[in-house]
């Protein structure tokens, strides 16, 4: 499978626009509020920003990271993002280059970027998303481009989230719904094999993250920390090296 560099650069560029949008996305939609209008505005001074000040990249560099308007600093989630996204765009064409495939990776992986960061701030997953990647793991496997039969995505659907359901059952409110919806994502996207893979693997990132955070006194045992981050992490990981992971996991297929 051959793929081109230009390519991989235009990718990167579409993706940081995509980012900008998911910046919006990421502010307005815990709010209740709408994602296509007003137009991009500061959250500080209301001042609602020019084409130019939206620029992805480029504008919060040559800003210097402030309003133009009323020099509020701009959170580097703005610059984050839009990177995050340009760079996962580029990895996703290298990796499935300009086949069926590539388009159930974009529609499935991007949006989990900005679940990620409301997830980290709001401790919520929005239904639109999480429901949203199910729905799409279904269509994309009825429609044969996505990696898993329609009969694993149905099999993986019940699978993954039927257990993500029972720990969150067993745990009290430990973990909350929305976990277990993007479970049930998992699991219709990848079929039940990498996605159970998938499940261990952020219960591993979650683990290991958490017991550094209290190492370094950051966290202590009974604060909370937003699960869906690495159960998102994780999805990237297997969406490149799903099978790879899933045989050294479960042994042979």
């Amino acid at each position: 499978m051959k793929v081109s560099w230009i390519n991989a650069t235009a990718f990167f560029v579409l993706g940081t626009i995509v980012g900008s949008f998911f910046n919006v996305v990421i502010h307005r939609l815990p709010q209740g509020e709408s994602i296509i209008s007003p137009r991009s505005y500061c959250p500080k001074c209301r001042n609602r920003l020019k084409w130019y000040h939206n620029i992805p990249i480029i504008s919060y560099i040559a800003l210097r990271g402030r309003c133009a308007f009323c020099s509020e600093p701009i959170s580097p989630r703005y610059l984050t993002v839009e990177l995050l996204t340009g760079i996962a765009t580029a990895a996703i064409y290298l990796h499935f280059g300009l086949s069926p495939q590539l388009i159930w990776a974009l529609v499935l992986l991007l949006p989990l970027i900005p679940a990620a960061f409301i997830d980290l701030k709001h401790y919520i997953l929005p239904d639109s998303i999480t429901i949203g990647c199910t729905l799409w793991g279904i269509a994309s496997a009825a429609l044969s481009i996505s990696p898993t039969p329609i009969k694993d995505a149905f099999l993986g659907l019940l699978v993954c989230g039927g257990i993500f359901f029972l720990i969150a059952v067993l745990s009290k409110g430990g973990m909350g719904l929305g976990d277990v919806k993007l479970a049930a994502a998992i699991g219709a996207n990848f079929g039940w094999k990498i996605g159970v893979t998938s499940l261990f693997l952020s219960v591993l990132l979650g683990a290991v993250t958490g017991i550094v955070l209290m190492l370094l006194r950051k966290k202590g045992r009974k604060d909370k920390i937003p699960f869906g981050p690495f159960m998102i992490v994780s999805i990237y990981i297997c969406a490149f090296f799903g099978r790879e992971l899933a045989r050294w996991y479960l042994g042979s297929w």
